[in-house]
């Protein structure tokens, strides 16, 4: 595998995106305290873990996810090249491409937001998976941006490297389209956990399951709700477990994402 070649460009960019993607909402965050979802008073009284241990994690798993990535392009690469430069229809029609491209981006969508809904929610209901593997992403009851990949190994394998790997076979993307699709899962899953609610964010405007939306999922009378991610609340909604919110100004300053109901009337309103 070359150095820049489609393939090693898509297993390294996306790493490359997380760290300069949540670098810059870490720097946002100090300045930015009218739009922050939680005081930086409580990162240090809720969180059971430090910012360092949450990015020494991160960066062993984006090794993992490097590796199996690599084997991944190479079971896969010489049928996906013959897919994308041997279709002449596709050479000469720009539109065509696109249009491609965007059914490839949309199939992966729906495959890694059902297989992630599936295992999230199961990690949430097994007590075993609970306490001994998801649990650790949970530590961070305040989010850090760099936080959003902070996972069990176990976790960050099943979820995200099987999940991407799963929606890459299942769209048929080539490894220059997955640059561009890993990466927006990668900026899309930081927004998700950066803590702030900033105006005019293109995320919060074209997503409902957005930062705030998972930030009741972290609170702790939120964890059996709110399992979608990255994309969509589609699973929420078919399933039940999709609990509203609303934004709203917090004491001291700031804004914060209030549920709408409770466990309990969430559970009697299903009844």
């Amino acid at each position: 595998m070359e150095f820049f070649s489609d393939e090693a460009l898509a297993i390294f960019v996306p790493i490359l995106v997380y760290w300069v993607y949540s670098g810059m909402y870490m720097a946002l965050g100090k300045s930015m305290d009218m739009y922050r979802l939680h005081s930086s008073k409580e990162e240090g009284s809720k969180n059971l873990v430090s910012k360092l241990e949450v990015a020494t994690c991160v960066l062993l798993q984006q090794l993992l996810q490097a590796a199996i990535a690599a084997v991944t392009f190479m079971l896969t690469g010489d049928s996906r090249l013959t897919v994308a430069y041997d279709n002449k229809e596709a050479q000469g029609s720009s539109l065509y491409r696109y249009q491609r491209v965007a059914r490839q981006f949309a199939v992966a969508m729906v495959v890694l937001d059902g297989w992630q809904y599936a295992w999230h929610r199961y990690m949430h209901h097994n007590r075993f998976l609970y306490r001994h593997i998801h649990s650790w992403h949970h530590r961070l009851v305040v989010p850090y941006a760099f936080g959003s990949q902070y996972n069990h190994p176990i976790e960050g394998l099943l979820l995200d490297t099987l999940g991407g790997a799963l929606a890459f076979v299942v769209s048929g993307m080539s490894p220059r389209a997955s640059i561009f699709f890993f990466s927006l899962c990668t900026i899309k899953g930081v927004d998700d956990h950066c803590g702030l609610w900033l105006p005019g964010n293109v995320f919060h405007l074209c997503f409902w399951n957005n930062t705030a939306y998972h930030d009741v999922h972290h609170q702790l009378h939120g964890s059996r709700f709110n399992f979608s991610q990255p994309f969509f609340v589609t699973w929420d909604k078919v399933f039940g477990t999709h609990m509203p919110y609303v934004l709203e100004e917090r004491p001291g300053g700031g804004l914060q994402s209030r549920p709408l109901m409770t466990r309990a009337s969430h559970n009697g309103e299903k009844n």
